[in-house]
Parts: C-alpha cells; sequence; structure tokens
C-alpha cells in the first residue's frame, strides 16, 4: 500500500525521520511527520534541524508517492540530488534484504538516481547484513562528572603553537569528519568551540563543534560532534577525558540530552555505553 502519511512513532520502532536524522521519542509525533513532509523538496531548513547549522540549501527529498507502510512494516524512500544522485530507502520492522535491494535498485533507476542503498532501522543489530550503527541517548544529570582540569583546551584559546597543528590532525582524522571540519572553519562556516588534547605541543585528539539546538518539542539538545583520537594515543584516556569535557560544556549550556550514531563496537561506541548512554535502536546500512 503507498501513503503519505506515516505511522506514530511507536509503529517506527527506532526514533529516526528521514532527511532530519535521529530524533528523540518523545518528539516523534504526526505532527512532525507532517511538517517533514511539507518541507520536502522546499530547499529549507526546519527550524530544528542539526544540518541547518552548516547553512546553505536543505538537499534531499521524501518520494511521497513510494511510501509503503502494510503488515508492521514502513518503507520510505529519499532522494538526494538526481542524475548521479542518492536514492535511500528507509526501512522499520521486517525485512526481506535481497527483495529491498532490488526494490531500492529499480527505484533508483526509475527516479534518474546513480546510487541506491537502504537503511535497515531496528531494535537489535543486524552486522551481518552490512554497516551498523548504534542510535544513542544522553540525558544530562545534574552534575555531570567534571573534566580534567588542564586535560582539555579549546582549540581557538590554544597556544598558536598548538592551533597550527590542526591541519595535520583534520587531515589525518578525514574519515572522522575533521577534514570537513576544518575546510568549514577555513571557510568562516563555523566559530562554534572546538576542544583538544595536546601532547608534546600537538593535537592527538579533538571533538566539536559545540552547540546546541531546541528540538521540535522545544528542549535543548547539544549536537552531534565530531570525535576522533589519533591512533597512536587511543588507551592513554584522551576520549574519555574529551568526551566528559564536552558533556559538560553541554550541561553548562543547559542541554536536555544528546542524540548520538556510533559505529557498531567501535571505540566511541564501547565508551559512549561505559558512560551510560541509552541505546534506542540499531541502523544498518547496505549498498545496492
Amino acid at each position: 500500500m503507498r501513503d503519505q502519511s506515516a505511522p506514530e512513532g511507536p509503529v517506527f520502532g527506532v526514533p529516526y525521520v528521514p532527511t532530519l536524522g535521529p530524533v528523540h521519542p518523545d518528539a516523534i509525533t504526526p505532527g512532525l511527520w507532517e511538517e517533514v513532509v511539507a518541507n520536502s523538496g522546499t530547499g529549507r531548513f526546519l527550524p530544528h534541524d542539526p544540518a541547518a547549522r552548516w547553512g546553505g540549501a536543505k538537499d534531499g527529498q521524501i518520494l511521497t508517492g513510494h511510501i509503503e507502510a502494510a503488515s508492521g512494516r514502513v518503507m520510505v524512500p529519499t532522494l538526494l540530488g538526481r542524475g548521479h544522485g542518492l536514492l535511500t530507502a528507509h526501512h522499520y520492522g521486517p525485512l526481506d534484504v535481497d527483495q529491498a535491494l532490488e526494490d531500492a535498485g529499480k527505484l533508483a533507476a526509475d527516479q534518474g538516481a546513480a546510487e541506491a542503498r537502504i537503511f535497515w532501522l531496528a531494535r537489535e543489530p543486524h552486522p551481518e547484513a552490512g554497516r551498523c550503527r548504534r542510535i544513542l541517548l544522553k540525558t544530562f544529570r545534574d552534575v555531570e562528572p567534571p573534566p580534567e582540569p588542564g586535560r582539555v583546551l579549546t582549540l581557538h584559546t590554544a597556544s598558536a603553537g598548538v592551533r597550527g597543528t590542526w591541519p595535520g590532525f583534520a587531515a589525518a582524522m578525514a574519515h572522522t569528519g575533521f577534514a570537513a571540519l576544518g575546510d568549514r572553519m577555513r571557510a568562516g562556516g563555523t566559530d562554534e568551540p572546538v576542544l583538544v588534547t595536546v601532547a608534546e605541543g600537538r593535537i592527538v585528539g579533538a571533538i566539536g563543534p559545540m552547540a546546541t539546538l531546541p528540538d521540535p518539542l522545544g528542549r535543548l539538545r547539544l549536537l552531534p560532534q565530531y570525535f576522533g583520537v589519533l591512533p597512536d594515543h587511543r588507551g592513554t584516556g584522551n576520549g574519555r577525558a574529551l568526551w566528559r569535557a564536552a558533556m559538560h560544556w553541554g550541561r553548562r549550556a543547559g542541554a536536555d540530552y544528546q542524540l548520538l550514531q556510533t559505529e557498531l563496537g567501535g571505540a566511541s561506541d564501547r565508551l559512549c555505553r561505559s558512560e551510560g548512554l541509552s541505546t534506542l535502536g540499531f541502523v544498518t546500512v547496505i549498498t545496492v
């Protein structure tokens, strides 16, 4: 059955809205879905869209005429660009992977997209099916563990010598997004603080940029950050020091919670679980 309406949060099962990303479970409402659909394809950002921080236009749209909802299963396709664009089929509930891949490929061809993939959103992980990420919820407490004194610095207040090592760090950690962040910083696209750890006069770990944004219900959300430590400096407390400094920043900024995604079984995943974050579900990404 094809229908541009979408089930409410409990039917979706996993708090993730196509074109918007992870959303607090309490904020998954019919009203939010209607807002997302109405905004789709306009090029505008919703006021609570975390991607709005980077400016520009909102690319991507929901293909409302191809939504499928039946028998406890939902499929919502989105299209990013055309010609060389990307078709993503977001699947909630039971999934026949082979059939889903075939259907996504056909829909991509019909829409003129060069690539296709499926997002399988489920309550349990399916790492055997492809790249799997965990959706986590951090709820801020009245008192967060304090950061280690002097261990974590703010990049823009560090010495000129330390700041001069940032491009090398960003390039070495390009796979975590720091290279893209460095490009935005050079272009004046963000002046939000980045927290760093330093060893022997050079940056060896970073988390940021630090920023907050009201969610669809008006609660303040700490936005996801790029987060990474150079391989030869892992296992020495840099990651936990950065994480706790970031959470301390968020608490002082008045954030109520943070949503983030981690690679299943990775260093950030292990750290976040040890820090008591709640698992809301899993996203398995499979390319056609």
